[in-house]
């Protein structure tokens, strides 16, 4: 079942949000509290969304997590994925097609115009996913971050 999050499952969140960062090599890079995710994704400017896809027992097997951008080319709300994982004994079982389908299925309900993510070149399988769902990789597009000390120094010059 694919269902949207709620302020109870913020702590299962949490750990979804570790269980990405170790398998993407970068555990040690988490520093979210449950109170601020509660905070963005259920506080009064909540900047956020999180889908929950759920076994039948009710546990959770996976998510995506996402917020809102806006494109000034097309003049539309673009549905970004900030984050998309099933943890490993679920794989397999359409959660990550399912978890998107409903991003999907809202981003056109909503009548926004894009519907889009990253992912790390060297996962091979997320990308032969995407790829066999109809996504396209944009190689012209190169991600950039400005954070921690150089975020600073910047803002300071």
């Amino acid at each position: 079942m694919i269902r949207p999050a709620t302020p109870d499952d913020v702590p299962a969140i949490r750990g979804l949000i570790t269980d990405l960062a170790a398998y993407e090599r970068e555990a040690h890079q988490v520093r979210v509290t449950e109170d601020q995710l509660a905070g963005a994704l259920f506080g009064p400017q909540a900047v956020a969304g999180c889908h929950l896809a759920e076994v039948e027992d009710g546990r959770v097997a996976g998510f995506a997590f996402w917020y809102v951008t806006f494109s000034t080319w097309t003049g539309l709300r673009t549905l970004f994925l900030e984050d998309l994982f099933v943890r490993p004994e679920h794989r397999g079982s359409g959660f990550g097609r399912d978890l998107l389908k409903a991003l999907a299925a809202l981003a056109v309900e909503r009548g926004y115009g894009r519907f889009e993510w990253q992912v790390l070149d060297w996962n091979s399988p997320s990308r032969d996913f995407y790829r066999a769902i109809g996504a396209r990789e944009l190689p012209e597009w190169v991600p950039c971050r400005l954070d921690g000390e150089a975020l600073e120094r910047f803002a300071k010059s």
